[in-house]
C-alpha cells in the first residue's frame, strides 16, 4: 500500500556556499515517461560538492505525519551512480543535519523503498520522528561526477 506524493521539486546547488557544481532541474519524457530529471556535474572545487532536488512536504515548510508509513518509496532511473535520500524534520535546525540513506540509480526505470527505519542521522543526536516530516532531498554529493538522476513518482509505503 501506497500513498502518492505530489512534490512541487526545488533545485539547490553547492553555489550557495561558493562550489561551483553546475547542473539543472528539468521536467521532460525520460525513457517513455514524465520525470523530474537532475543532471549535471558535481565539482568539489571551492569547497562544492553537490547538487540537490528537494521538496518541502507542506508548501509553508511545516511538518507531515508519515507515522502511518514505513518509508520513502522512489520510482527512478539514472546513470548507475550512487545518490543520497535526505530527509529532515522539524526537530533539526541545521541545514547540514539530516537523516540519510544512499542508494543507487540503474538505468532502467526501477522501484526503490528506503525504510525510515534504515535512516542513519547526520550530524545530530536527534532520532528520527516520522510524525515531523518536513522536507525531502535527493542529493548528488561528496564526489566529482556526472549526475543523471529521474524520478518518476515519490510515495509513502506501508
Amino acid at each position: 500500500m501506497t500513498q502518492a506524493i505530489d512534490p512541487e521539486w526545488e533545485y539547490v546547488t553547492d553555489g550557495v556556499m561558493g562550489g561551483e557544481s553546475q547542473g539543472q532541474m528539468t521536467k521532460e519524457q525520460v525513457r517513455g515517461h514524465a520525470a523530474t530529471r537532475l543532471t549535471g556535474r558535481v565539482s568539489l572545487e571551492n569547497n562544492g560538492g553537490f547538487l540537490q532536488m528537494a521538496f518541502d512536504f507542506n508548501a509553508g515548510g511545516g511538518p507531515v505525519d508519515a507515522s502511518a508509513w514505513s518509508g520513502i518509496e522512489l520510482i527512478l532511473c539514472g546513470n548507475g551512480e550512487t545518490y543520497d535520500l535526505r530527509l529532515r524534520t522539524t526537530d533539526l535546525d541545521r541545514p547540514w543535519q539530516s537523516f540519510r540513506s544512499d542508494f543507487t540509480a540503474p538505468a532502467q526505470w526501477t522501484t526503490l523503498r528506503l525504510p525510515f527505519a534504515a535512516l542513519t542521522p547526520h550530524r545530530t543526536d536527534a532520532q528520527f520522528d516520522a510524525c515531523a516530516l518536513r522536507r525531502l532531498g535527493l542529493v548528488a554529493v561528496g564526489r566529482a561526477f556526472a549526475v543523471d538522476l529521474a524520478v518518476r513518482e515519490v510515495a509513502f509505503f506501508a
